[in-house]
């Protein structure tokens, strides 16, 4: 028989996640993530996408288990299981992140990874004005918006869909383009792309319609161009119990009421 794989635990500071991060480490011990075979993520999905920008480079297997607000990416914590033997009999899903490359006015480039949303938003009580471009061809020439943004399979669910976006199946390898309160033109609703298109923004007159760029929790201030593309040198392996993958939780958020 195979020992057990090794667990990195990583706990959100919720009273809740420390009880069962404690609880864990005295029945299976723990190690450095760099050591680990599995991350083992406690919290929320907020935590879970922190756990994925921290330790995302190392190419490891993460497990996440609900013990935060929300958990649509995690597992539900059943305190006394077998942890290793639930972690061996898992389905992984592969996400792969959305990098972002965002210029502002003072000429800075800031590049950053988004596992659910690259987002686009005005900062001040003026609107957005953005022209989008795909693979280097002017699509919608002004988009006057409160924002707009692009959104993986995985947060299709999320930002995206409470800005009346589509539900994406995981690995039909596209992505959901949103707008965000459109003004004009008013009847744009969207689009969803192949995951490999490239998505320029440009924001017209960013001195009277200041915007701001955010990948996931990352915020860039006073951008003037924003790209946007799926990223084929990162990805990471999400673990699910046995008929509670992700896929399958995006079909039933397609026929909730």
């Amino acid at each position: 028989m195979s020992s057990p794989p090794r667990l990195a635990l990583l706990a959100s500071p919720a009273e809740e996640a420390q009880a069962a991060l404690a609880q864990l480490a005295a029945r299976h011990g723990h190690c450095r993530p760099e050591e680990a075979d599995v991350l083992v993520a406690l919290g929320g999905d907020g935590f879970m996408l922190q756990t994925l920008h921290r330790y995302g480079g190392l190419g490891k297997p993460v497990y996440g288990m609900k013990l935060g607000t929300v958990g649509f990416l995690m597992n539900q914590y059943h305190q006394g299981d077998d942890l290793p033997a639930r972690i061996a009999a898992a389905e992984p899903d592969l996400l792969h992140p959305l990098e972002m490359v965002a210029h502002t006015e003072s000429g800075a480039s800031v590049t950053s990874l988004a596992y659910n949303e690259v987002s686009l938003l005005r900062q001040t009580r003026q609107t957005a004005n953005i022209r989008i471009e795909l693979n280097g061809e002017v699509r919608l020439g002004e988009l006057v918006c409160d924002g707009v943004m692009l959104a993986t399979p995985a947060g299709s669910t999320a930002y995206n869909f409470s800005a009346h976006g589509p539900i994406l199946p995981l690995g039909a390898n596209v992505m959901a383009l949103t707008p965000i309160a459109p003004f004009r033109p008013r009847r744009w609703r969207g689009a969803v792309l192949k995951s490999g298109t490239e998505v320029r923004f440009r924001i017209l007159e960013p001195h009277k319609r200041p915007v701001s760029a955010t990948a996931d929790s990352h915020e860039v201030r006073d951008v003037t161009e924003v790209l946007v593309r799926e990223s084929d040198k990162r990805g990471v392996s999400l673990l699910f119990d046995q008929g509670h993958n992700l896929e399958e939780r995006i079909l039933i958020e397609q026929f909730a009421v």
